[in-house]
């Protein structure tokens, strides 16, 4: 006799798949209804994080979560930005107050204060880097230039490139793009 899937375990492999974090749009794709979140979350199953954002308590934590939050808070084409993409590998030695979230489009959600919203306008290359939208490691660091000493700019492109962030050309571009 097979046993029905329950929603809470539905919920669960979600955030397995994205830090811990799941959203009402992700668990109604997955068949699990809007209104079952707010239910789970009265019995302890899910703790409710923002407006149709909730977490998995027992799902471990990672270094990489309040990325992962970050970027759900703003919602859909947000990604990582500038120093919060360094921040991500540890490169250059920045350790932000805020984490730089970009969008393409207008928006207005209600953010904590350590997630610092920018709009940017034109085209803009991303990729992911351990699942998260980001802004590529190359384009990031060109982005902090003013922000961040040369050298230490210099010294984190070196890191990027030994870790396989960065293509021979993009570490070519970087030398003749951060040089003082």
């Amino acid at each position: 006799m097979a046993s029905e899937v329950k929603y809470r375990d539905i919920v669960r492999e979600i955030a397995l798949d994205h830090y811990g974090y799941v959203t009402t749009n992700d668990a109604a794709e997955a068949g699990v209804p809007a209104v079952e979140l707010p239910k789970l979350a009265a019995r302890g199953g899910l703790e409710n994080v923002a407006y149709g954002l909730y977490r998995v308590p027992d799902v471990p934590p990672t270094r990489y979560d309040q990325f992962a939050e970050a970027l759900l808070r703003v919602g859909q084409g947000a990604y990582l930005h500038g120093e919060s993409v360094l921040a991500l590998f540890g490169l250059a030695d920045v350790n932000p107050r805020r984490i730089k979230v970009a969008v393409r489009r207008r928006a207005r959600p209600k953010l904590p204060a350590f997630v610092e919203l920018t709009q940017v306008r034109g085209d803009v290359r991303t990729t992911y880097y351990e699942g998260l939208e980001s802004q590529t490691v190359a384009d990031a660091l060109l982005e902090c230039r003013g922000h961040i000493e040369a050298e230490r700019l210099l010294a984190a492109a070196e890191q990027a490139r030994a870790e396989g962030l960065l293509t021979t050309a993009e570490w070519r571009g970087l030398k003749k793009g951060i040089r003082p």
